[in-house]
């Protein structure tokens, strides 16, 4: 069973369809105590990042979050929830997060754009793979996936799965043992969302 954290700060309908579609039980998940009983967690998320980790603390899902994933079982963070991951974000103020991965959250700087861009970054995008882990298995070295965001991760190299380009390059996709991360919406991309899913979803 797939639990999905449920914190008030994710698309959770999109998020249980995919999982619908593909036949895979998943439920969502509102305290900390029924975390343990899962075999495998979504963190989605959407908004401001310091609103969600005192949504998450005031829930005490921080902590399940951190014991969950000590456990071992696959965890997977999706847009805010990839964010979510690691040490620190600068959006609105400096803010801590669950400090699971290395690295911090940053908004685009378009000062370093190679062309005149909006942010935040939303559309369609390309994702390049720089390695094969369980959760891409079976996808191309270069994919299309749905993005809306107006801050991105910089992380240590040795977690980096795959890299897109905004204006630079950066990271879109995070994998450290049993810890996943997209920052595109696999839930809302079609095929190979799906497959993303269905590969969690067989961890």
């Amino acid at each position: 069973m797939i639990g999905i954290i449920d914190y008030g700060a994710g698309n959770l309908q999109s998020v249980m369809n995919a999982f619908e579609k593909l036949n895979l039980s998943a439920r969502l998940v509102r305290n900390a105590e029924e975390l343990a009983k899962f075999k495998r967690i979504i963190l989605p998320g959407v908004g401001a990042f310091g609103e969600a980790m005192k949504k998450l603390k005031s829930a005490n899902l921080d902590e399940a979050i951190k014991d969950f994933v000590a456990s071992g079982r696959p965890f997977l963070g999706i847009c805010l929830g990839m964010q979510l991951l690691f040490e620190k974000s600068s959006e609105f103020g400096e803010h801590a997060g669950l400090g699971l991965l290395r690295g911090e959250v940053v908004k685009f700087d378009d000062a370093k754009f190679d062309e005149p861009l909006k942010v935040p970054h939303t559309g369609w995008n390309v994702i390049n793979f720089v390695r094969e882990t369980p959760i891409n298995r079976g996808l191309k070295k270069s994919e299309y996936l749905y993005f809306v965001h107006s801050y991105h991760v910089v992380c240590d190299e040795n977690a980096v799965l795959g890299s897109s380009e905004y204006g630079y390059k950066f990271t879109s996709a995070v994998a450290i043992d049993n810890v996943f991360g997209f920052q595109p919406h696999p839930e809302k991309s079609h095929d190979t969302g799906l497959k993303i899913l269905q590969n969690f979803g067989r961890l």
